[in-house]
């Protein structure tokens, strides 16, 4: 049994065409297959919803409708590409900005489409940039030396030879073509003239048909303190060029080398203190390197290894609020690889005045020998 189209669209029979128009809004936003990835039944019910409103606002498919249901439509009520579609398209460029989009293919405008950038390649681009440690901690000015692309004068930055165009047969210049699957069209960018509507009748021989030539130019950019790996910087006005002088920006997305000694975690810096155990087992102070010069750090008798010491705001400065992050250091304690026989006859006298001699693990573990024995014999 198939469902009422106006209990589809969760209007009344005698709603009128703004109220259908209010309520087929609402619910193609709910269920648009970019909103609802991988769910199945939003995306039957996106295809229920967008047949309905295409019966339904167009007033003689509507009268039809109501009078002999969906067997009085002659197939179904598939777009038919009239009015009502032209209606639908112009909505879901409101909606959704006339972008491609997954899952439908997206929806875009028709004689819309015809009225796009002027520029046949991306003015924006992005580059991407390796710092220094402390250059990534401290700020910098960088001078960087970028290739952009700038409008072929011969062509005018159109790809043809003198600048000749015609009018693209595939679309008929609409820079658009309209595919067709069941009751459901897509409007997708036309595969020959790329959206533009228009193809040269012949190549450039100078920019052999791109529309652009390459440039250098060296940019010095502002690196703010804190900047970390990922992070993108924007460079106004340094894009590529249109045929008309426009720039584009340039996005810059920076790598940021690793340290010998700190490590960072997003504000936060790491730092490893080596500690001979006599220093650790006595506690004292030592001084520890950060990244504004040197720490007293203040060990305690007995401290043990990586055991972590805090210092509040000698991170990183945050690259968005300038609020630093923690130094932290960690204690790795370090025992003698090799000894001589005078140092082990004093380690050996060190230990005897403690109390220990010879295996004193033995005395600990004693009833567990004995009970270990047992389940041998």
């Amino acid at each position: 049994m198939d469902i009422d189209y106006y209990e589809i669209l969760e209007v009344s029979k005698d709603c009128n065409g703004a109220e259908l128009k209010k309520s087929y809004r609402k619910l193609a936003m709910q269920y648009h297959p970019d909103r609802n990835q991988g769910d199945s039944e939003a995306e039957e019910m996106f295809k229920q919803v967008n047949e309905a409103y295409q019966v339904l606002s167009d007033d003689n498919k509507r009268a039809t409708y109501d009078r002999y249901g969906k067997d009085g439509l002659n197939g179904g009520g598939g777009f038919s590409g009239g009015g009502n579609m032209d209606d639908i398209m112009d909505m879901f460029n409101s909606m959704f900005g006339g972008r491609s989009s997954g899952g439908f293919g997206g929806f875009g405008g028709f004689e819309q489409s015809a009225k796009r950038s002027s520029s046949k390649y991306p003015l924006d681009f992005e580059i991407r940039y390796t710092l220094e440690f402390q250059e990534a901690v401290f700020g910098c000015d960088k001078e960087i030396e970028v290739t952009y692309k700038d409008a072929c004068v011969a062509c005018d930055g159109t790809g043809a030879e003198g600048g000749k165009l015609k009018k693209c047969t595939t679309c008929n210049g609409r820079g658009q073509v309209v595919m067709k699957q069941g009751f459901m069209s897509f409007a997708q960018t036309c595969p020959t003239c790329h959206g533009e509507g228009e193809v040269a009748e012949k190549k450039c021989s100078s920019c052999n048909g791109k529309a652009y030539t390459e440039k250098k130019e060296k940019v010095t950019i502002q690196i703010p303190a804190g900047i970390d790996s990922g992070n993108r910087l924007r460079v106004k006005g340094h894009g590529n060029s249109s045929k008309d002088g426009n720039r584009g920006d340039l996005y810059v997305t920076f790598a940021v080398k690793e340290d010998n000694h700190f490590i960072r975690n997003g504000n936060d810096i790491y730092i490893e203190v080596p500690i001979f155990f006599t220093q650790a087992i006595l506690g004292g102070k030592v001084n520890i390197p950060s990244l504004n010069g040197e720490l007293e750090l203040e060990l305690k008798k007995g401290t043990e290894d990586k055991k972590q010491f805090v210092f509040a705001g000698e991170g990183v400065a945050d690259v968005h609020s300038g609020r630093k992050g923690r130094l932290v250091a960690q204690v790795e304690i370090k025992y003698p690889t090799k000894l001589s026989d005078e140092q082990k006859e004093l380690l050996v006298k060190l230990q005897n005045s403690f109390g220990v001699k010879g295996e004193p693990h033995k005395t600990s573990f004693a009833s567990c020998f004995d009970r270990v024995k047992g389940w041998f014999e």
